[in-house]
């Protein structure tokens, strides 16, 4: 059962509501979301015989005019299924739905980045809303891909490794508007299942390839037919996209996104290949302030996922434990936010194609990351721990009728929260029995009984053997962590426990300070519980090798 249903239930009907309510769906909007005197349907007429005095009544309608106008545009949204801000009759609205992979939640120039400039990003932000603490629940590829589509977290869909694809049986938003009367698509990566490219169930239209892809000249399946797109790939999907948006679509329709950017090996196209040449960049401070940390962070420095390490053959010689080695690391760095250039001109053009022709405001545009990514960070580089460059991801999303321009949304989102979210304000039938919830509210301004807390799962990889199992609670403002050696036994590994309020970038560990002892007995409690809730208590994970000094399979990589 879905412990939350109750939330993203639709709360009421506009046709359960007082008939006079119902003259609020014709309004033209004022500023501020408020109706015009004369569109709230309350009109003075002549006294019948028998009624209220004029002056009596004048003061009834008064009053009930000032109540129908502070009611405010929070409690419409919330409660006035297929109405906007306003009250306006509202289509379903298209979905596009742009996902990168491994962008950390910063790399935008809306959330603060100090030199990489994304307009289109900050402009969906500023047209809409910014998700300040959107988190993954497992970060990794298939998994996080996995939960987005299904609203569940990956022990439940079963996803839990880049080998493995989305179950046929399993439902999925996609399928669940394709029922609606949604034309689907899917285009670019899907990286459910290293080895196939076929169409999977729920798109009318599909265009992606086997595994990784390259930054050029990938061979995609087209609707079952097999060719290679010659160029640079953010730009070859996105052409796709734009020709796919500008064909004729007798209903709604639902356009899914796949870059490959930034994704290693990073490659950027020659217009982005120097722009930040000039931009100086160092090993981050809490890559030697490992005091206190678990003891298998030390030997991941000099692998495939650590700063020592090839960097994705940036670095040709490694280990490079010198001071001299911080220049293939800059390098690597600046190639990042390169291709991230290139994905937000990108998203520009689809912007512009949805205005062209004519729907971009009736479009649900989300544009968000499967994972965050290490930059150096604790002396990681990669993913799959749940230190908070790994596990948090930039959400932007712009819808006209749902979102005022500007929201900025603090609360905890995860990606379990996508599917069941795009079905509702879509008003299609919703998915059952999933982990995650709706926040439509949220942008409406309504945060009553959204989560506190929430957990983390992730399991070792004999192909990428450089991080542990992982389990572990984030609240607001603390984070408890630890690593299952995956036998039912002890712990073998140091355990984490952060105040994030006082100390955001994780530098002290406090699982062995006294001062901090009921807190972290109140987290594993918490942790316990959650794991419970969601079904994960028989918590089943492979048996922790250790970190290795290996090199990952190159088809892989």
């Amino acid at each position: 059962m879905n412990a939350h249903a109750s939330e993203t239930r639709r709360s009421s009907h506009p046709h359960s509501l007082p008939h006079r309510f119902h003259d609020l769906r014709a309004g033209p909007c004022r500023p501020g979301g408020a109706l015009p005197r004369k569109d709230c349907g309350i009109q003075a007429g002549p006294a019948r015989p028998g009624s209220e005095s004029p002056s009596c009544r004048g003061v009834v309608q008064r009053w009930l005019t000032a109540v129908i106008l502070t009611i405010g545009p929070v409690w419409l949204s919330t409660h006035l299924e297929g109405y906007g801000l306003c009250g306006e009759k509202t289509r379903v609205p298209n979905v596009v739905f742009i996902l990168t992979d491994d962008q950390r939640w910063d790399y935008m120039s809306c959330a603060g980045h100090p030199f990489l400039k994304t307009p289109n990003m900050d402009r969906i932000a500023r047209e809409g809303a910014r998700f300040t603490n959107m988190f993954v629940t497992t970060s990794l590829c298939s998994p996080s891909r996995a939960s987005l589509l299904s609203g569940l977290y990956a022990h439940a869909h079963s996803v839990v490794n880049n080998f493995t694809d989305y179950p046929n049986r399993l439902p999925n938003f996609p399928r669940q508007l394709k029922a609606a009367g949604y034309e689907t698509a899917y285009i670019g990566k899907w990286h459910m299942n290293e080895n196939s490219d076929e169409p999977r169930p729920g798109f009318d239209y599909w265009a992606s390839h086997k595994g990784q892809a390259q930054y050029y000249d990938t061979p995609f399946n087209i609707n079952g037919r097999r060719e290679v797109l010659k160029g640079y790939y953010t730009h070859r999907v996105t052409d796709l996209a734009v020709d796919w948006i500008k064909r004729p679509h007798a209903g709604p329709f639902l356009l899914m996104l796949g870059h490959k950017a930034p994704h290693t090996p990073v490659v950027p196209e020659p217009k982005y290949a120097h722009v930040y040449d000039q931009i100086n960049i160092c090993y981050p401070a809490s890559a030697f302030d490992l005091e206190g940390k678990p003891d298998w962070i030390r030997p991941r420095l000099t692998t495939w996922h650590g700063i020592y390490g090839p960097l994705w053959d940036f670095r040709p010689r490694f280990p490079d434990t010198s001071a001299a080695g911080v220049k293939e690391f800059a390098a690597f760095v600046r190639a990042y936010a390169a291709v991230i250039k290139s994905v937000d001109d990108g998203l520009g053009r689809i912007l512009r194609t949805l205005e062209e022709t004519g729907q971009l405001d009736n479009t649900l545009v989300i544009f968000l990351a499967d994972n965050g990514f290490f930059l150096g960070e604790h002396g990681m580089m990669d993913k799959r721990a749940m230190h908070e460059e790994s596990i948090r991801v930039p959400l932007v999303v712009r819808y006209p009728p749902r979102i005022r321009p500007g929201t900025v949304v603090d609360r905890m989102v995860l990606n379990i929260d996508l599917a069941p979210s795009i079905l509702d304000i879509c008003r299609a039938e919703p998915l059952s029995g999933i982990h995650g919830r709706s926040w439509k509210r949220l942008v409406a301004g309504d945060p009553s009984g959204w989560r506190t807390s929430w957990f983390y799962e992730y399991n070792y990889e004999k192909q990428f053997p450089y991080t542990p199992n992982v389990r572990g609670v984030r609240t607001d403002d603390w984070k408890y962590v630890h690593y299952p050696h995956g036998d039912g036994g002890p712990d073998r590994h140091k355990a984490e426990l952060y105040n994030l309020k006082s100390d955001p970038k994780e530098l002290k560990n406090l699982i062995a300070d006294p001062a901090s002892a009921a807190k972290l007995a109140e987290l594993k409690t918490e942790l316990a519980r959650l794991m419970q809730q969601c079904g994960a208590w028989t918590d089943r994970m492979p048996i922790d090798e250790g970190v290795k000094d290996v090199l990952p399979e190159k088809s892989i990589r």
